[in-house]
């Protein structure tokens, strides 16, 4: 599996995790059914590691992305950054194996 995770995305994963209370090791991403166009990204801190999971670590070696073992097919390839615009910021995924996404960015089609 191919992933990367650019800069600002691992500084600010690494900042949720610090500021969290619980002992996170981990940035989950998976995909669920649902969102306007069939399929939508999920974001969630992880306080374990699954067997199945595929585990990305940063190039600082500061930060862990896991993907569960269903979630791997969706996002084989895909990047993900982190956006800062005025008034708001997100993670946002690049998926070049979308047919189609919705104007927010967190649904797809495959």
């Amino acid at each position: 599996m191919n992933l990367l995770i650019s800069a600002d995305a691992s500084k600010r994963v690494a900042e949720l995790i610090a500021k969290n209370d619980k002992k996170m090791v981990a940035l989950r991403v998976s995909v669920d059914g649902g969102g306007c166009s069939g399929f939508q990204y999920q974001y969630q801190l992880a306080e374990s590691i699954n067997e199945d999971d595929f585990v990305l670590i940063s190039d600082d070696k500061n930060v862990k992305v896991i993907i569960d073992a269903v979630s791997q097919e969706f996002l084989d390839g895909c990047s993900i950054e982190f956006i800062q615009e005025l008034g708001s910021s997100h993670f946002q995924i690049t998926n070049p194996n979308a047919s189609a996404k919705c104007g927010c960015g967190n649904s797809f089609a495959v």
